[in-house]
C-alpha cells in the first residue's frame, strides 16, 4: 500500500435514526487495485457506496480521494473529482441509443454554458462534435461501437451492463465502483464480464471497488476482499484467506463453500 491511497475510507459510520447500517468501516485502496466488498444482503455494502459517492453524508468518518477529503460532497462534485459508479439495477435510459447514453456521461465535462447550448454558438457546436467523436471512440475501445444506434433497452442483459460501465467511464474516473455487475448473469456471462472488468481496469488505469455475490467473480479477479456483516467488518484479506476464514464461512459463504474451496 502506498503512503497515500487512491481511495481511503476512514472509520465510517452511517446511522438512520436508531439503525446503524455501517459501523467504523475503514478501507484503503492503492492506485490500480481491484478490491471486493462482500457480505450478506443488508450488510451495509451499498450504504458504503452511497457514502463514498455523496448520496449520503456519513454520521461520522471520512472519505478521501487521492488525499482530498470529499466527505459529504454532492454526487456530481464527487463524480467530477474522479469517482464513478454503476448500480445493482441497471439505470440506462432505455429508449435512448447506446451512443446517447454514453454522451450523457461525457456531458459531465462539458465546458459550454446553458446559454451557449440554447444559442448553439460555434464553440458549443464544436464541443458537441468533439463529444460525439469521443463517445464513439470509447465505445469502439470497449467493443460496443456496433451497438451505437441501438436503443439501450433493446440490448441483451449482459451488453446493457457493459454499456452502463461505458457510461461511467465517459465521466473519466480514477476510481470505479461496481455494484453487483454480475447480478442475473449465467456462468458464461459472468466469466465474460470478469474479462471485461480486467480489460477496463488495465486500459483505463483504474482503481476498482466491487460489490458482488457471485463468488466465482469475486475470488477470480479481486486482489483483496473486505467482508461486512451487520454493518461491521468481520474479515479482510486475499481471496484464499477469506475462503478459509471460519467467521466468513458461518456468516456468508456457508459450510458447503468451505468444502468446495478445500478440494
Amino acid at each position: 500500500m502506498s503512503e497515500r491511497s487512491e481511495l481511503s475510507v476512514q472509520d465510517l459510520t452511517m446511522r438512520f435514526g436508531g439503525l446503524t447500517a455501517v459501523r467504523d468501516f475503514s478501507l484503503e485502496l492503492a492506485k490500480g487495485e481491484l478490491v471486493g466488498l462482500i457480505g450478506p444482503n443488508g450488510a451495509g455494502k451499498t450504504t458504503v457506496f452511497n457514502v463514498i459517492t455523496g448520496v449520503y453524508r456519513p454520521t461520522s468518518g471520512k472519505v478521501l480521494l487521492d488525499g482530498v477529503d470529499i466527505t459529504g460532497w454532492r454526487p456530481d462534485r464527487v463524480c467530477k473529482q474522479g469517482i464513478a459508479r454503476t448500480f445493482q439495477n441497471i439505470r440506462l435510459m432505455r429508449s435512448l441509443s447506446v451512443l446517447d447514453n454514453v454522451i450523457v456521461g461525457h456531458r459531465l465535462r462539458l465546458k459550454s454554458s446553458l446559454g451557449s447550448a440554447i444559442l448553439r454558438t460555434p464553440g458549443y457546436v464544436r464541443e458537441e462534435r468533439e463529444l460525439i467523436q469521443t463517445s464513439l471512440e470509447l465505445l469502439d475501445s470497449l467493443g460496443l461501437v456496433h451497438y451505437k444506434d441501438v436503443p439501450a433497452g433493446g440490448l441483451p442483459y449482459g451488453e446493457q451492463r457493459r454499456v452502463e460501465i461505458a457510461r461511467a467511464l465517459a465521466t473519466r474516473p480514477r476510481v470505479l465502483l461496481l455494484d453487483e455487475p454480475a447480478a442475473g448473469m449465467n456462468p458464461q456471462e459472468s466469466m465474460d464480464l470478469c474479462e471485461f472488468i480486467q480489460k477496463v481496469r488495465r486500459d483505463f488505469n483504474l482503481t476498482v471497488l466491487l460489490i458482488e455475490h457471485d463468488m466465482s467473480v469475486v475470488m477470480g479477479i479481486c486482489e483483496r476482499i473486505a467482508v461486512l456483516d451487520h454493518g461491521e467488518t468481520i474479515a479482510s484479506g486475499v481471496p484464499a484467506e477469506i475462503q478459509a476464514n471460519q467467521r466468513v464461512i458461518e456468516a456468508y459463504l456457508g459450510v458447503g463453500y468451505k468444502n468446495v474451496a478445500a478440494n
